[in-house]
């Protein structure tokens, strides 16, 4: 299988189906997506990155019933593959790496 990377965006919005404790469906990953960045994020791009998430195989998806509240309307719920999880753990460990070779006070303003 072709390795498919992520981009920036792609891993927070993974990261964050990941930490949903409960069902993980548009509303709620693009209401927290905008809590833990602090960035104002339309629906459309939560939503094409989740469909874009699934064509990668790092998601699935179903469709729950049908609610009143809802209009009628399905919500679609997502969840982690074993393929999603696979590449969350292989980033965190590129990471870890890398902040783990900076040198000490490398961060350290210059005066």
């Amino acid at each position: 299988m072709r390795r498919s990377f992520l981009g920036e965006f792609e891993e927070i919005v993974l990261l964050v189906v990941a930490a949903c404790p409960e069902e993980a469906y548009g509303v709620t990953i693009w209401e927290d997506v905008q809590q833990q960045t602090g960035r104002s994020i339309t629906m459309s791009a939560v939503h094409a990155t989740l469909y874009r998430l699934e064509e990668k195989g790092f998601l699935s998806s179903l469709l729950g019933g049908a609610t009143a509240e809802r209009g009628g309307r399905r919500k679609r719920y997502f969840a982690l593959t074993d393929a999603g999880v696979r590449a969350l753990q292989d980033i965190q460990e590129v990471r870890s790496r890398l902040w783990q070779a900076i040198p000490p006070g490398k961060f350290q303003l210059i005066r």
